[in-house]
């Protein structure tokens, strides 16, 4: 998949995000994954976020007093909440460029913290759990209020992308309303989904390129009764911003920095990670130093239904390997890659 020899930071955090776009697969989940560094301090009985750090919480139980959707805006917001709130199992097929995969997958919340599996039931056996709350849709700005991504994502999508209805079907032996939402521009890709008419669960979602090709199909074959969560769900703490020597130079209009925790202790600190996201299409920003031989190729890679684009450049004084990957069209990632800056002040031996 990669020529040449890899080193082993980017290829560990490559896995770890190939692995992330398969529950990203799982229509839009908006889950902001517990971080290692916030595990490793509660192990360690380090001190825990301080009282204006606590999480805010979402009350499930106001979904089942919600009118039924009307518009398109209303069914996706609906189904966004819907994937924090319902407790469920199911099996689901993946159909892309690498074959078809068979899944099970489940989501449960417990004490306000969502529980996410999937599980692979064919080929090589892979099982990806994550635990986390409801991500936001940016790094808090001074004391102004960070909105949670079901909350803001909607108003923030609709000025790069058309939502638009497009009747129903009947998928997984429930009834199904299907939404499409349509790229403005050609930066990014389409999607279809259905929403199961009763809960606002994802039952299907297809991907489409700039060209209105289907790159991957995402569908539950079977989904057992959902349970609506009786309490709340937690959203995630408001995060400053880091103070990186680099940035990209060029992204995609609505792509924001996210707010994930992206180092750990346990990983190499020489590697920078960042994550950018329209809300909708998500794309990974690596940057480490190139060491000897152990690096990667320089090119386009195919990875699955994502794509990565790998440049050696000098930065900070130093040749760095750039690595942009995710579910965007390919010339978008080469750009992304080429335009990463560094700051002249910035200390040359920062990751």
């Amino acid at each position: 998949m990669w020529p040449g020899r890899s080193t082993r930071g980017v290829t560990r955090s490559l896995a770890i995000a190939l692995l992330s776009g398969l529950l990203a697969a799982w229509p839009l989940a908006g889950l902001a994954q517990d971080s290692a560094d916030e595990t490793d301090a509660a192990a360690s009985g380090e001190p825990g976020p301080t009282a204006s750090e606590v999480a805010e919480r979402f009350d499930c139980r106001t979904l089942g007093n919600r009118p039924v959707p009307e518009s398109a805006r209303e069914w996706l917001e609906r189904s966004l909440w819907a994937n924090h709130c319902y407790a469920f199992q199911a099996r689901a097929v993946r159909i892309g460029s690498d074959g078809v995969r068979s899944l099970a997958l489940s989501h449960d919340v417990v004490e306000g913290v969502e529980r996410e599996v999937a599980r692979f039931l064919d080929g090589p056996p892979v099982v990806f759990e994550r635990r986390g709350r409801i991500g936001r849709l940016s790094w808090a700005d001074g004391d102004g209020a960070t909105p949670a991504s079901p909350a803001g994502l909607v108003a923030h999508l609709e000025a790069f992308y058309r939502l638009r209805l497009s009747g129903e079907e009947r998928l997984a032996n429930r009834n199904a309303v299907r939404l499409d939402i349509e790229p403005l521009d050609e930066l990014r890709y389409g999607h279809r989904l259905w929403l199961d008419k009763a809960t606002g669960l994802p039952l299907k979602q297809i991907l489409l390129d700039e060209r209105g090709r289907v790159v991957e199909t995402f569908q539950i074959t079977q989904l057992n009764p959902p349970r609506l969560h009786r309490g709340a769900i937690d959203l995630d703490r408001r995060r400053p911003a880091p103070d990186d020597p680099w940035r990209p130079g060029w992204l995609p209009d609505g792509f924001i920095s996210k707010p994930v925790q992206t180092r750990s202790p346990r990983h190499d600190t020489a590697i920078g990670h960042r994550v950018y996201s329209d809300g909708l299409a998500t794309l990974s920003l690596f940057v480490e130093p190139v060491a000897g031989q152990e690096q990667l190729m320089p090119g386009l890679h195919r990875l699955g239904v994502s794509h990565a684009a790998v440049r050696h450049r000098e930065l900070g004084g130093r040749v760095r390997q750039v690595v942009v990957m995710g579910e965007l069209p390919p010339r978008v990632l080469i750009r992304v890659a080429d335009a990463v800056t560094w700051r002249a002040a910035a200390d040359d031996t920062a990751p």
